[in-house]
């Protein structure tokens, strides 16, 4: 396929997601929310906290005040952290990427307090607690 044919193709697929898919029309941080703010084209708001995004999760409130929106309206920019997300990403519930969500989800995971966390650790306790760690030279 020449080189020409793949810009024609992809301007094709821009088109259609452009069609299909809303676009950022503006965003800000929410003070007094503290959530982020995005609006769409569709007349829809979409707000998530910055502390469950990926990039912003140590932000403070004056690195969220600069927020650009791309060119094509499907993602936005955090100049002051250089973090980017993806709206259709966002749409879908993904605040980052897979590897990154995977961690946030074993994090929260960890911090389960279920009766059945609290039988095995109490066994594992019985048997001498988790080994030590072998420091080999």
């Amino acid at each position: 396929m020449a080189m020409s044919d793949n810009l024609e193709l992809a301007n094709r697929r821009a088109k259609d997601m452009q069609a299909a898919l809303p676009r950022v029309v503006a965003a800000h941080y929410d003070r007094r929310s503290g959530r982020i703010v995005i609006h769409l084209n569709s007349k829809l708001d979409v707000s998530f906290s910055p502390h469950d995004a990926q990039g912003l999760e140590n932000a403070k409130p004056s690195q969220l005040d600069a927020i650009e929106i791309s060119p094509s309206g499907f993602g936005i920019h955090f100049p002051k952290l250089d973090a980017d997300l993806y709206l259709p990403g966002l749409l879908e519930g993904f605040l980052g990427s897979k590897k990154w969500m995977a961690s946030r989800l074993g994090q929260i995971g960890g911090k389960s307090r279920s009766a059945a966390k609290r039988a095995a650790s109490k066994a594992n306790g019985r048997l001498g607690g988790r080994p030590k760690k072998v420091v080999r030279g």
